[in-house]
């Protein structure tokens, strides 16, 4: 999922144009600290408490932004977010930390979807709503809502375009992300359910970058000295995929590797106009985060939500990536 995003991001004053349309601003801080009365300063407005993992990586700073939206375009919400810095024991005292201060409900996107159950066990012992976006986690029943894409799906629809430029035969080397997250096990899991049908595309190496360029770039590098020969890197996020087009142009080989990847970023969607990045399958950040807060907001006010609202995955080429940038533009890309 990443390329690092300076922290300025943060600042709660930025203003969207985007088809929410605009209105008062939201809060946002680092780490919510309690007022005397024990009670967040909520100015009448229904307050929802927003852990993210890390504010440094592109995709989840433009869901962050698409929360932002929503609660913009709706002057009784107000949002404080958390910085997590992918520590899951911070992420549940920041949750404690939410609770103390009384808000409403509260938005998690996960650490580590398998360190969900005492933040789970946080809320529901304070009866605080609790939605979760974009990682699924066990026991998501326990939680009020989840919001997400299928990974799974991610993973069939690009594994399907690569193999299809192969033409049902060639050696893959599969990039990873995070190893155990739910996003790097599902969209690896969709890859080998398209590679059934496909007996004559082989896959000769795999390894995990983390979701990060500058690992990526490294692992490919490493890949290609291995002396493998590489048809197409099967890659579980643009950012690490990027790494590898890299190293594979510093290589001299630029044209010769098919590369794909998934989120279809902005700078992932330069890739694939300029037909580096073969394909892309983009995951709605805004669609995640505007019905994260949306069902928040609606739980909060006591309202009966839907428990499971998947935003569909879409495949994108060069044939239609400008239709892309154009919804990214939205959340405030450059």
């Amino acid at each position: 999922m990443k390329k690092r995003l300076a922290t300025t991001l943060l600042v709660s004053s930025l203003a969207f144009v985007s088809l929410v349309g605009c209105g008062s601003s939201t809060t946002t801080a680092a780490n919510p600290a309690p007022n005397n009365s024990g009670k967040a300063d909520t100015g009448g407005k229904i307050t929802i408490g927003v852990a993210m993992p890390t504010f440094d990586d592109v995709w989840l700073n433009y869901l962050r932004h698409a929360m932002e939206q929503y609660a913009t375009k709706n002057p009784n919400i107000k949002l404080i977010f958390s910085d997590a810095n992918n520590d899951s024991s911070k992420q549940l005292s920041e949750v404690d930390n939410f609770i103390a201060e009384k808000v409403k409900s509260i938005v998690v996107v996960p650490v580590d979807p398998k360190s969900m159950q005492p933040i789970l066990d946080a809320a529901n012992h304070a009866k605080v709503p609790l939605v979760a976006v974009n990682r699924e986690f066990p026991n998501m029943d326990q939680a009020t809502a989840y919001v997400g894409s299928q990974s799974i799906q991610a993973g069939i629809l690009e594994m399907t375009q690569i193999a299809k430029l192969l033409h049902g035969k060639g050696n893959i080397a599969i990039m990873e992300g995070q190893l155990g997250q739910e996003a790097e096990v599902d969209r690896t899991k969709g890859y080998y359910e398209v590679l059934k049908k496909y007996p004559d595309i082989h896959v000769v190496l795999k390894g995990t970058a983390s979701w990060d360029r500058a690992k990526g770039m490294s692992l490919m590098e490493n890949w290609l000295h291995s002396g493998k020969q590489i048809n197409a890197v099967v890659s579980n996020n643009d950012e690490m995929a990027i790494g590898a087009i890299r190293a594979v142009s510093a290589a001299g080989m630029q044209g010769k590797i098919i590369v794909g990847g998934t989120d279809a970023t902005p700078e992932g969607l330069s890739y694939v106009k300029n037909g580096q990045l073969a394909v892309s399958v983009y995951q709605s950040a805004l669609g995640q985060g505007q019905d994260g807060i949306k069902l928040a907001y609606e739980a909060a006010k006591g309202e009966k939500v839907q428990k499971t609202d998947y935003v569909p995955y879409e495949l994108v080429t060069k044939d239609n990536a400008d239709k892309y940038l154009a919804v990214w533009k939205q959340l405030g890309a450059k």
